[in-house]
């Protein structure tokens, strides 16, 4: 969950919340920790390494909706990897000369996302058992991050006159909700998990409410050492900005190394991942059987596919259009999730009032932030129904071409 999301996002955050972003990380975060009880649920009666895709498909059948759902899935990923690859050059080129930031940071995009296509392809252990390591030292720092910057806030900075409106609030904390997302991912252990019935919940409940009150923290500091126009300016690598009031040109550097690693590794996960999403989805045939063809024994092709569809996106969308369009997708999936917590209450043995709560709230988040964006930024809700249209539409065109094949081959 601490991956890419803080450091991409935190400006964003900052300049729609104003004063108010350490309640905008704490209003997504109800929502993720509410959806976390449809999860852990759904884990336990249902451990797959399909994950999502097992949750809807299980409850809406193997049909058009399912399909369309677990394609938008796939779809969110991709906007994630954008996401990843977008703060990975951002970060990268602040410590390049004005005239060559952006040349340098499209540099950085295409060059991340290449190598690790390529390492995945030939395979993640590399990156995959340096992870921990690299954890450790992103924790490290945004907690010495967190402890030296409580004594250089301003209070007047977050006092509740600094806020944005409330409506602005919720906006705001749903537009960075893909900080948060990364929880959805422990599904896809529960299958070789250990007593899940008591695992798999604690480790939902435990990581969301950890992660709310890292982001918390982190983002009152932000907000309460650096003044609207300097988060403004920044807004691309804010948290490397943050670091330099408090800790100075070396809490500047440990930030940017710490964001440069978080977002590589982040990258590398989600390509891994999704590539195996793309083949899962090929299989259960929801995507053309192309995705499921092996390349030197390895499912790349969906791999390439992702990684293609994830650098156009990176290189010509800017950072408040990848959120938004990241947010939506994974609240209409969240929103689907609870769905079928409440439908298969009985066999998840779950609270029908909970994931109705779930339900609730995400499509209500879902709802403000879509009503925000549309006032402030039309324009920019142009990528998530693109996105939506799409599922769907490639979805059914699939299934069509897929049901007159075996028309034909029958007759």
């Amino acid at each position: 969950m601490v991956g890419g999301g803080i450091f991409a996002v935190l400006g964003l955050a900052a300049d729609l919340g104003k004063g108010g972003t350490p309640v905008a990380f704490l209003l997504a975060g109800i929502v993720a920790l509410v959806t976390s009880y449809s999860y852990a649920r759904l884990s336990v009666a249902f451990p797959s390494a399909g994950g999502t895709t097992r949750f809807l498909d299980e409850a809406f059948g193997g049909g058009l909706l399912s399909g369309g759902l677990n394609v938008l899935l796939w779809e969110s990923y991709i906007v994630m990897i954008a996401l990843y690859a977008y703060a990975f050059g951002s970060y990268g080129a602040s410590y390049l000369p004005a005239g060559w930031s952006a040349v340098g940071k499209h540099a950085l995009i295409i060059a991340v996302i290449l190598l690790f296509t390529g390492i995945n392809a030939l395979g993640a252990n590399i990156v995959g058992e340096a992870e921990e390591w690299i954890v450790a030292f992103k924790l490290a720092i945004l907690a010495l991050f967190v402890l030296a910057g409580l004594t250089a806030i301003d209070p007047s900075r977050l006092a509740p006159s600094t806020w944005a409106s409330p409506l602005g609030l919720v906006a705001g904390g749903m537009i960075i909700f893909v900080a948060y997302e990364g929880f959805e991912l422990i599904a896809n252990t529960a299958k070789d998990t250990r007593d899940p019935e008591r695992t798999l919940p604690r480790a939902y409940g435990i990581s969301v409410v950890l992660v709310m009150v890292l982001y918390i923290a982190v983002s009152a500091v932000a907000v309460g050492t650096l003044s609207s126009s300097e988060i403004a300016a920044a807004q691309d690598y804010a948290l490397a900005a943050a670091a330099r009031p408090v800790l100075g040109a070396v809490g500047f550097l440990l930030i940017t190394v710490a964001a440069l690693l978080s977002t590589a590794s982040a990258i590398n996960a989600t390509l891994y991942g999704t590539a195996r999403v793309s083949y899962t989805l090929a299989k259960d045939g929801e995507l053309p059987e192309d995705l499921e063809r092996r390349v030197w024994d390895r499912p790349v092709e969906g791999l390439f596919i992702t990684s293609a569809l994830a650098l156009l996106a990176a290189s010509f969308l800017d950072l408040s259009s990848i959120s938004v369009a990241g947010s939506a997708g994974f609240l209409f999936i969240f929103l689907a999730v609870n769905v079928a917590c409440y439908r298969l209450s009985d066999r998840a043995r779950s609270s029908r009032g909970i994931a109705l709560l779930g339900c609730v709230l995400c499509a209500a988040a879902l709802g403000i932030l879509l009503v925000e964006i549309g006032l402030s930024s039309p324009g920019r809700l142009v990528v998530p129904a693109l996105l939506l249209v799409a599922a769907f539409g490639i979805e059914g065109a699939y299934r069509g071409v897929r049901e007159r094949r075996r028309t034909e081959r029958r007759a």
